[in-house]
């Protein structure tokens, strides 16, 4: 098989890049190692920038978004006991923040690529990348037992943080830098009513926890744990008796309900600075890991997307390079931008057990600086809506925005 793109991993970064390039008539081919309901039934959580939101809609897949997604035009931190609610719209100038869950996001470039025709191959296995530093790279990979060879002119590496492509880089030219957190988060999915109209950040000497949504009728909170605990050790009374303990105020008292879904998940930052080789460019989880309280994981991944895509569209129609060249330098620049934020949100809002009672004293005064003065919190609603993307928007005559 021959195409111009070949993309390893049908996640957000993979299917919108497919879907971009569709617009500008470029051919790709989609590869995802699991099944189509597998990944379309996989619940992630989903907060989306006001950028993000912008790109969804211009590409003309944000139409279900835009009908069943919460929009938020505020957040609110809790510490001592009181709530302090950043203005995000007010602050920022009209923007907001859309509660849209990523396997929604899923279903509908999933579907917009069926429609247009496109290429996903899902179930696929023993992927491999070769001749990556080549005019011709070689993706190689077995369907239905059968082995198969994709000849492209460029591949998009989209395969989060365990796939094969930032493998395939050299060890000796790659880059890469880490941090893990002590601790880890407990995730539940629970019928109960909406906590709040938004969410609420809570710094509790127990702990962090965050009360999140995502249906009238179904909620999404989490609670700072050990990451090394096992959830068996969890039961949903224990669960409930915690967050209670932790987010319940004087006149407030959050309504539970029945838990249907459970994990720990572990915390940890990590950036692969090399996010080009050759003719493989990474994109999204497979460059970049960010902890989930600044909520960038999937906005950083649609602004690799539009760059990758804008410098393609360059390559492929005008015959130059320029933003391919520059594709890392130009990603990093806000990669870096958003580590700083979700780290500066992890470390602000969870409790560190090792901290003396000064430097806690440190981190209550930081939220205290946060919530009272206006320049403070407009840097908090500036980073949480979304940063400028560093590629500018260029609009076409299709009504696509790269």
């Amino acid at each position: 098989m021959k195409t111009q793109v070949g993309i390893i991993g049908a996640g957000p970064a993979g299917l919108l890049l497919s879907h971009l390039l569709y617009l500008q008539g470029i051919d790709s081919i989609v590869l995802e190692h699991r099944s189509r309901e597998d990944i379309e039934g996989t619940i992630r959580a989903g907060v989306l920038e006001q950028g993000t939101m912008d790109v969804l809609k211009a590409a003309g897949v944000g139409e279900r978004m835009a009908r069943e997604g919460h929009v938020h035009k505020g957040i609110e931190l809790q510490f001592n006991g009181k709530r302090h609610r950043i203005d995000m719209f007010g602050l920022t100038g009209g923007k907001s923040i859309t509660v849209y869950a990523q396997h929604e996001v899923i279903k509908d470039l999933i579907d917009a690529r069926i429609k247009a025709g496109g290429k996903i191959f899902f179930n696929v296995s023993n992927v491999s990348l070769h001749e990556i530093d080549t005019p011709s790279p070689k993706i190689r990979f077995i369907m239905e037992g059968e082995p198969y060879e994709i000849e492209s002119d460029f591949i998009a590496g989209c395969d989060g943080f365990h796939g094969p492509s930032r493998r395939a880089i050299p060890e000796s030219v790659r880059s890469e830098k880490q941090k893990v957190y002590p601790f880890g988060w407990l995730g539940i999915l629970a019928k109960a009513p909406p906590a709040n109209p938004e969410l609420i950040y809570t710094n509790h000497e127990r702990g962090f926890a965050l009360l999140s949504t995502r249906s009238p009728e179904i909620q999404r909170h989490y609670l700072q744990v050990d990451a090394k605990d096992e959830i068996s050790k969890w039961s949903d009374d224990r669960i409930w008796t915690e967050l209670h303990a932790r987010v319940d105020t004087d006149d407030w008292k959050l309504a539970d309900g029945p838990i249907f879904q459970k994990n720990i998940v572990a915390m940890r930052s990590f950036v692969c600075e090399t996010m080009q080789y050759g003719r493989l460019f990474l994109a999204g989880d497979a460059a970049h890991i960010v902890p989930p309280t600044g909520a960038k994981g999937l906005n950083l991944a649609v602004a690799d997307i539009l760059v990758m895509a804008r410098g393609l569209s360059e390559f492929f129609h005008e015959g130059k390079e320029e933003i391919l060249g520059r594709y890392s330098e130009i990603c990093l620049a806000r990669v870096w931008k958003a580590q700083r934020f979700s780290s500066w949100m992890t470390t602000t809002l969870h409790r560190n057990f090792d901290h003396n009672p000064f430097e806690y004293g440190i981190q209550l005064a930081e939220l205290e600086y946060v919530t009272s003065s206006s320049a403070a919190a407009t840097s908090l609603a500036e980073n949480y809506v979304g940063l400028p993307f560093e590629m500018p928007f260029m609009p076409l005559q299709t009504g696509a925005i790269i």
